[in-house]
């Protein structure tokens, strides 16, 4: 790996470190390059802008490369054994990005204009992605005729909606679900919507 690729890499994990600690308003490009142990001055000759910073930081660190990845290993595997994988790794991947993804969410209404298109286009990115998986579902016969689209924020707002629900059960000590049980359960309810009768 070039010093230029660390020394990217390094900025590149000290911002997402700050931003989960003090979101997307409270950090500073002085605090980043202190933590990334450069000077400011060499922060912004890779980035030009605190904004583009974030932005790489979304692009880099979100469901969206993992997903491609995925989305290449399970071409040939049967379509709930694919979906379990999926569910899996997006789990997996909001569990350890929820400090950005909590500051987030309190910061978002607060954002200037540009931040929030960077977290817009990320997440509709990301559904276009699944959705081009659901259509060559649906070119094999497997699933009915319907827009793919929703079908891929119908599946990742599912497991959403659980990861933000457990974060609150968390907090207010309740019992723990078994993640095998709610991904089996999710992806056959899921399945059942979706499939050729």
């Amino acid at each position: 790996m070039s010093k230029t690729v660390k020394t990217k890499q390094r900025i590149l994990e000290a911002a997402l470190k700050l931003f989960s600690q003090k979101g997307y308003l409270g950090t500073t490009t002085k605090e980043i390059a202190r933590e990334a142990g450069i000077a400011e001055v060499t922060l912004f000759r890779y980035f030009s802008s605190k904004e583009l910073l974030f932005a790489e930081v979304i692009n880099t660190y979100s469901f969206l490369p993992a997903l491609k990845e995925i989305l290449g290993k399970i071409k040939e595997k049967p379509c709930e054994k694919g979906l379990k994988i999926i569910a899996h790794e997006f789990l997996k991947m909001l569990e350890s990005k929820k400090d950005l993804i909590k500051i987030m969410h309190s910061e978002m209404q607060r954002y200037p204009e540009k931040i929030k298109k960077i977290h817009e286009a990320i997440i509709e990115n990301t559904i276009t992605v699944l959705s081009e998986y659901f259509k060559t579902l649906q070119k094999k016969k497997i699933l009915r005729e319907i827009n793919t689209v929703f079908v891929a924020r119908a599946f990742l707002g599912m497991f959403f909606s659980y990861f933000y629900g457990k974060e609150i059960k968390e907090c207010l000590n309740l019992k723990k679900e078994n993640l095998e049980e709610v991904i089996n359960a999710y992806i056959d309810i899921f399945l059942k919507g979706i499939l050729r009768s």
